[in-house]
């Protein structure tokens, strides 16, 4: 199984190379490039959007597509199999499990390695869900968060804050700085979001943004455009949310909008959903659309942090979207760190 899950990334990377029109001769040549991946980034006098655009420039191809990939591994430590994704592909981030975790000092260990090993010219994304609740991971040597739905009963905006500090000190303590929350979406059949009311749920969000922000560790607002309407499990199958635009920008999408307003965007990422929102796009789910991410996102909130999707292997977008039948179009939409 371990060995299927990372032939079906390579399978799916190269798809979208060969669509993009660049050959497995010149991309995956041991010589590539060589010079220019040894160039020093200068960095002297540089602000910081200069400096990202040289390292940019200094990127090959392949760098560039693996960077916009984030992937699982097996196991508790760093081996043969992860080190040959993120070496060969230049994954731009890892997302860990319950498999991979032991012990706070084992997870550091293995954050540690991977920051280490990885030879990219950019640190590694490394993220986890640690929302609270049903959604945590290593429950029983961590201390885990309430459920936001749980947190949001009490009334209390600043108990949002207080456990976004505590989960944030724990987890760049283990080497993980990124957490895949909070929840922005009003309503849920569980207990994931704060409220059912759209403005509370935007007081509670703000909280815990703010304990985020002054730990300085990334946070992903999701699943946007909102999935409280939702009736099926995205991770088991796909459905469709049938509402006007305007109900949606409304409810589902003010937590969003009043987030991306009030905050620098280089805070936070946006995790998309796989559901469909047929007053947004007729054709793909919010994870395939440009209209959604580009369109919505990008152009009409104004957002210009990184947007990711969901879990690529959820059912919601496997099931409905096998490799063999995407189009070009659908190819070059699926980017995981959407651009």
């Amino acid at each position: 199984m371990r060995k299927q899950k990372i032939i079906g990334i390579v399978i799916i990377i190269v798809i979208v190379l060969a669509i993009l029109g660049i050959s497995n001769r010149s991309i995956f040549n041991d010589n590539e490039q060589v010079i220019q991946d040894k160039q020093q980034i200068k960095q002297e006098n540089l602000t910081i959007d200069k400096k990202v655009d040289q390292i940019v420039a200094s990127m090959s191809k392949t760098e560039k597509i693996g960077q916009m990939v984030m992937i699982g591994i097996q196991g508790t430590k760093v081996d043969d199999d992860s080190l040959y994704m993120l070496n060969q592909y230049h994954m731009g981030g890892v997302i860990l499990f319950d498999r991979n975790m032991e012990s706070p000092e084992q997870v550091k260990q293995l954050t540690s390695d991977l920051q280490a090993q990885s030879n990219e010219k950019v640190p590694l994304f490394i993220g986890i869900d640690e929302e609270g609740g049903d959604v945590v991971r290593m429950a029983e040597k961590l201390t885990p968060p309430p459920s936001q739905k749980e947190i949001g009963a009490t009334g209390d905006i600043e108990q949002a804050k207080t456990w976004a500090i505590k989960t944030a000190k724990s987890l760049k303590d283990m080497g993980i700085n990124v957490n895949f929350a909070p929840v922005a979406d009003v309503g849920s059949n569980d207990k994931r979001s704060y409220s059912t009311d759209a403005n509370t749920v935007i007081d509670f969000v703000r909280a815990a943004t703010e304990g985020y922000q002054q730990e300085n560790i990334i946070y992903s607002l999701k699943h946007f455009p909102g999935i409280g309407k939702g009736r099926v499990d995205s991770h088991v199958d796909s459905s469709s949310i049938d509402v006007a635009k305007e109900v949606l920008m409304t409810e589902d999408i003010l937590p969003f909008k009043t987030i991306i307003d009030e905050n620098d965007s280089n805070d936070y990422f946006i995790l998309v959903s796989h559901l469909k929102y047929s007053a947004l796009d007729e054709e793909y789910p919010a994870s395939l659309s440009s209209k959604i991410m580009t369109d919505l996102l990008r152009n009409e909130l104004g957002y210009k942090g990184i947007i990711i999707t969901d879990d690529m292997e959820m059912g919601a977008v496997a099931n409905e979207l096998h490799p063999k039948s995407w189009t070009k179009k659908q190819l070059l939409e699926v980017q995981f760190f959407y651009d």
